[in-house]
């Protein structure tokens, strides 16, 4: 599956790892109606995130506001990309006092750094159903590059004529590259949280315009 797939139906995707991406020459579907502007609709979207905590669980969590937008070339994937910001004060994870200490300069320092962007710089084709995105993510004034292995899992028009397309998956990145270092050490051993961040996306697109 990936950026322009076979299929047409409503659901949503993108999955995003670090690794450098390998070239194609793979060859897929001509779905150049799909080309065009689209806007993310956070009505109907999600980005979230979880990070494994006291060794034992995972906490889990989404950033509630973020805007985003891509270019679609359906005939030559290699034109399309995509660029998303997330505001960082809307981090939630279902506990007021760990959002507040996420906000602060312990973790992402929120007054002084207040989005996390990304911003892709190519587009390939790895195989017949599958497109990888490459870009830069920013956390706190540190950017680092990343490439997302997306799984687009159709386009439809919904019941106010409007035309969708969808994306969902995963990333996992490593928190301290971008400066998110603190942590407490567990009297059985261990650290309190994970290095680790695993990232989920589940995003509805709308034509622009």
């Amino acid at each position: 599956m990936g950026l322009f797939s076979r299929k047409t139906v409503t659901a949503t995707a993108a999955t995003t790892v670090l690794e450098a991406p390998r070239p194609s020459t793979a060859t897929g579907p001509d779905l150049s109606h799909l080309t065009g502007d689209y806007v993310i609709d956070a009505t109907h979207s999600r980005v979230g995130f979880s990070v494994r905590h006291a060794m034992v669980t995972n906490v889990r969590g989404e950033f509630a506001d973020y805007d985003g937008k891509l270019h679609l070339d359906g005939g030559n994937p290699a034109d399309s990309r995509a660029e998303l910001v997330i505001k960082v004060a809307s981090i939630d994870t279902g506990n007021e006092q760990r959002d507040g200490h996420l906000r602060t300069g312990d973790f992402f320092e929120a007054d002084a750094f207040p989005e996390i962007t990304f911003r892709s710089t190519a587009t390939s084709r790895i195989d017949a159903d599958t497109y990888r995105l490459t870009g830069d993510l920013t956390i706190k004034a540190t950017t680092r590059p990343v490439v997302l292995n997306l799984d687009f899992t159709g386009t439809a028009t919904d019941p106010y004529g409007i035309e969708r397309v969808g994306f969902e998956g995963t990333a996992t990145i490593d928190r301290t590259d971008f400066g998110l270092t603190y942590n407490a050490a567990l009297e059985t051993g261990g650290v309190l949280i994970g290095e680790k961040v695993k990232l989920s996306f589940d995003i509805s697109a709308v034509r622009a315009g």
